[in-house]
């Protein structure tokens, strides 16, 4: 049966490596708003009798999320086989418990939106923390792939040994992924949230590792507001060499200038979303989970 991959915009990276890889038709979307605000939404490729695929960028979801929903019924109603979504950055798992009385839960009210309309979901390193596992909210085929390898690829790649630096113990899984994939030593610091833009991180002693570059790995930057803070930490210390690698980089407020005006080297991310330094490919992970899927649907 023939695959078509559709995205929901123009410039996502991952488009070009997925169709090539997964040899599926590039389909093609038409997309603009009425002018007052509603969605217009045209498929120009046929898709009757497909197995279609969904390429979206949900890192702004809120503007894009009603578009992302109308594809997938118009999709089923022009005849699609099955409907897949490709996410690799998923919003709308923050908030997973009611903190306070009256709060919208909504990372299983997301969950319940997307299976209602896709056959499955396939994402990159989603933020689970109360929820451990997506098949807790997702009533679809939900698979969550690691970048730990790709991340470990560009560090293998650099010359000599480097120090793999947690900024914090969320940061853990994947600092530990990559260093077991390395053979790199590892710290992780200790963080203490002082505020919603205020962090506090303490480091072990670094005194075994002079000399070492250290990468600081996370799975999320989006403020950037605790990377600045490592990075800070790392600088007191006498390290030397800061580099930084994330699954998915927002880089929300200016926090790209700023990690670059604190003296980050490489500063780098996957192609989940567009973005400058968005440049690891994530393609040699997500086409395993995607053809199991396909031929499983």
């Amino acid at each position: 049966m023939k695959t078509i991959l559709i995205p929901m915009e123009e410039d996502l990276p991952l488009f070009g490596p997925l169709c090539a890889a997964l040899d599926a038709e590039a389909g093609t979307l038409q997309r603009r708003r009425f002018p007052d605000g509603e969605s217009y939404l045209r498929v120009c490729s046929p898709v009757s009798g497909k197995q279609c695929i969904v390429l979206a960028d949900l890192s702004n979801p809120d503007p894009n999320l009603p578009a992302l929903l109308f594809l997938a019924d118009t999709l089923r109603e022009l005849g699609a086989e099955t409907v897949g979504l490709v996410a690799p950055y998923l919003c709308y798992m923050r908030q997973d418990r009611r903190f306070h009385p009256g709060e919208a839960v909504t990372a299983p009210s997301f969950a319940r939106l997307i299976s209602r309309y896709f056959d499955w979901l396939v994402c990159v390193d989603p933020h689970l923390h109360r929820i451990h596992r997506l098949e807790e909210v997702y009533t679809i085929p939900a698979v969550a792939v690691s970048a730990a390898p790709v991340l470990a690829g560009w560090v293998a790649a650099q010359d000599g040994p480097c120090l793999l630096v947690g900024p914090d113990a969320e940061s853990r899984q994947w600092v530990n992924s990559v260093a077991k994939q390395t053979g790199s030593p590892v710290i992780v610091g200790e963080k203490h949230r002082l505020g919603d833009r205020a962090v506090e991180i303490a480091f072990p002693e670094l005194s075994a590792f002079q000399g070492y570059p250290a990468v600081l790995l996370d799975d999320v930057i989006s403020s950037g507001h605790t990377i600045l803070e490592a990075v800070t930490r790392l600088r007191q210390a006498g390290v030397s060499q800061v580099d930084c690698l994330a699954v998915h980089g927002l880089y929300a407020e200016g926090a790209f200038a700023k990690l670059e005006q604190a003296g980050v080297r490489h500063l780098l991310a996957s192609n989940s979303i567009p973005g400058r330094g968005n440049t690891l490919d994530l393609s040699p992970v997500l086409i395993p989970a995607i053809s199991g899927l396909l031929s499983n649907s």
